[in-house]
């Protein structure tokens, strides 16, 4: 039978390789959302340059990015997907970026998403990547359109939906970036004109090289929060 020693030693050995492959490998930031995140792989999009953040602060040793945004989608598009474009990847972090087609398709097409479900689903959205031993980082939708006095046609439900993100977010303490108050803010400094698009947006909603540039910086100022 095997002493008490030997099997403290052998219970050691295990801990220190199974702590050695925990720590050595990279961990997966998964971004989730829709064609603004879809877009972000592409390049200059942000999650590439998020990539090269990672590159420049000499860590690509540490991190990988996988991007699972698909256009078009809300955030009950995030729930039925989520099993097979996020848990099975394993990831680390996931960053949900989403809430914009959920007030943009309401007056397009009718098919947005009223402002309860939209919080029913996100908290089970949350709940299940918790439950998987996942950290979250939550954003809130920028912007459908840039005009900086507010008339731009959906801002006030761009704001009641932020400011669940907000409020749940602080009452779960969970990381939030506030991309709608960041390109509020931008846009307030450098939009004299009260363009509705052009300055962080091509078309009012997806980003330019700027645009992309500030959520990259803003997400990767997060992910490097997470120990």
């Amino acid at each position: 039978m095997m002493s008490t020693k030997l099997i403290l030693v052998a219970l050691f050995v295990i801990s220190m390789l199974i702590m050695s492959f925990r720590f050595d490998r990279k961990k997966k930031i998964l971004f989730f959302g829709d064609s603004i995140t879809e877009m972000g792989m592409q390049s200059g999009g942000y999650i590439k340059r998020v990539d090269s953040l990672i590159y420049n602060s000499g860590l690509q040793d540490q991190y990988e990015t996988i991007g699972a945004g698909i256009g078009g989608n809300k955030v009950t598009d995030l729930y039925l997907r989520l099993e097979e474009d996020v848990l099975v990847k394993n990831p680390d972090i996931v960053v949900i970026y989403i809430g914009v087609n959920d007030v943009w398709h309401k007056m397009g097409s009718g098919t947005g998403t009223d402002y309860d479900k939209f919080g029913k689903f996100y908290k089970a959205i949350v709940r299940k990547l918790q439950q998987a031993n996942i950290k979250v980082i939550l954003a809130t939708p920028a912007v459908i359109g840039e005009k900086t006095d507010f008339s731009n046609q959906q801002d006030g439900d761009l704001n009641q939906y932020s400011n669940w993100i907000r409020s749940f977010a602080a009452q779960n303490s969970l990381p939030l970036v506030d991309l709608r108050k960041l390109f509020l803010d931008y846009n307030l400094a450098n939009n004299p004109n009260n363009a509705e698009k052009g300055i962080l947006t091509v078309d009012r909603v997806h980003l330019n090289a700027r645009g992309n540039e500030i959520v990259a910086e803003a997400f990767w100022k997060s992910i490097q929060s997470i120990k």
